[in-house]
């Protein structure tokens, strides 16, 4: 969808539906002529509308007005908050592409908390993602609504605004990757599609570099815990990395992002149930927020050196597979008794975190992976677990998530939890019991975070709707590393 920004007067702004949030009780804003005032202030008294939460009314040929009509709708009697005004952006959404309408028009409203800018960038991302489908493999697909623009309006138009609506067009056009990726059946979406996706966005954008590294030569290069899972699936691992230098190198190293690409997960030996098993093919989320972000980060051209890594495989459990017991040697060095197949993202999530860091030196690396069925019974969908090493990180972190609604939770990452990873045969084991499964999980990832700030997003609640019609991926944490990566770069 395009997307614009106007202060152009609303008796001579021709669109096909003009939008009006109103709360109860709320004045009529002074920016509609007085007709259009005076025909609504009869329409509220007649009680065909009094702004309650949710309330959308039509108003068909508007007086004074040259759109052709006008939408109201209802915020109830509060000021919304951010997820709140995002929320009743995305059920207008829906409301208006059911209707006959090409071209709608936002006003803005500066009565609000949030911003006149906040309003811009998030009613552009929320309004994109409102639009997104994901019907390819449909033989019939269903027609497409004939929304095709949606401009924000206000008063004095600021250069700003058009500025901050570009930003949630390209923080959107990351979510969405996230999305499609995340939806992909696992039959088309494996580690060497993936290393597809990458090798097409480093042609597409002159900053970015693209590097595979195969099964074999990780092997060689001693990734012991990334083959033991790979190994179990005919599909070969790939190490994907991308490296976008929107700025000069510096002596304190790049910022990196780490991926868990894990396309299906069967469990390995360690098999999983059978029910909702389909599902799994979501368990390559942090990968696909890794896209995400690196595609948002290079449309919208941040002036940052950034270094993304994607550990890309299947767990299956075929005859080559790893099985409980096995120990393997990390390219840390350290060793791992592995006691479940089944909790096998954090065995190619370590070795891909020493490979950044070896490698390229970052200042900062941040994983992020739908690690642990534990998250879910701790957070549900609603946040995503903020594990980290330095305060300033996780705060700036949760910041992130709540401008964008996006939002995280912050966990512990005591001492005490560590021997809970003990192994009688070797450096440590890969499961740490049935209690505080997120948190070991966590535990285990920062031993191979070594002198280096690090955070670690557990997304395994938030990362897809789970089950009915509305199943599907999400696209987060998008929105909460590209707001970071933002507020980095400035």
């Amino acid at each position: 969808m395009d997307f614009a920004v106007s202060n152009r007067p609303l008796d001579k702004f021709k669109a096909d539906a003009l939008i009006l949030v109103l709360g109860k009780n709320s004045d009529l804003p002074e920016s509609l002529p007085e007709s259009t005032r005076d025909q609504l202030t009869r329409f509220i008294k007649a009680g065909d509308f009094d702004g309650s939460k949710g309330q959308m009314s039509w108003l068909h040929q508007p007086e004074g007005l040259a759109a052709a009509r006008l939408l109201l709708v209802g915020r109830g009697d509060k000021q919304p908050s951010d997820l709140q005004w995002q929320e009743l952006l995305r059920q207008t959404v829906k409301t208006v592409r059911k209707a006959p309408v090409k071209h709608a028009v936002w006003l803005l409203d500066a009565s609000l908390p949030q911003s006149l800018e906040w309003q811009a960038r998030e009613g552009t991302r929320v309004a994109e993602e409102s639009t997104y489908r994901f019907d390819q493999y449909r033989s019939k697909p269903a027609p497409a609504s004939k929304l095709g623009k949606w401009t924000f309006w206000h008063a004095e138009k600021d250069a700003a605004l058009s500025k901050a609506s570009k930003t949630g067009k390209g923080v959107a056009s990351g979510v969405n990757l996230a999305r499609d990726l995340g939806n992909l059946p696992p039959n088309d979406c494996y580690p060497e599609y993936l290393s597809g996706v990458a090798r097409d966005l480093g042609k597409a954008y002159d900053k970015l570099t693209v590097k595979v590294i195969s099964q074999a030569q990780a092997e060689k290069m001693g990734m012991g815990a990334f083959v033991a899972v790979a190994k179990g699936s005919e599909r070969q691992g790939q190490i994907i990395v991308m490296e976008y230098k929107g700025a000069k190198p510096g002596k304190a190293g790049p910022v990196a992002l780490v991926g868990k690409g894990i396309t299906f997960d069967t469990g390995g030996i360690s098999l999983k149930p059978g029910a909702n098993m389909d599902e799994m093919k979501y368990d390559m989320g942090g990968a696909a927020s890794v896209f995400g972000s690196v595609k948002t980060v290079c449309e919208l051209d941040l002036p940052i050196h950034m270094v993304a890594v994607v550990a890309a495989a299947e767990n299956m459990p075929d005859g080559r597979a790893s099985r409980p017991g096995d120990i393997v040697k990390t390219l840390s060095g350290q060793t791992v008794e592995i006691l479940n197949t089944d909790a096998e993202g954090r065995l190619v999530l370590c070795d891909a975190l020493t490979y950044v860091q070896q490698k390229h030196k970052p200042h900062t690396v941040i994983d992020v992976a739908t690690l642990t069925g534990a998250c879910v019974v701790a957070l549900g969908a609603h946040a995503q677990a903020v594990y980290s090493n330095d305060d300033d990180l996780s705060q700036a972190l949760l910041a992130a998530g709540q401008e964008t609604g996006d939002r995280g939770w912050p966990m512990p990452l005591w001492d005490e939890y560590q021997s809970q990873l003990d192994s009688p045969f070797a450096d440590m084991q890969n499961i740490g019991g049935p209690k505080a499964g997120s948190i070991t999980a966590a535990c285990f990832l920062s031993r191979f975070a070594k002198d280096v700030k690090w955070a670690h997003l557990d997304i395994a609640g938030t990362a897809w709707i789970s089950g009915g019609m509305s199943k599907g991926a999400t696209g987060r944490p998008v929105p909460m590393l590209t707001r970071y990566l933002m507020n980095l770069s400035q």
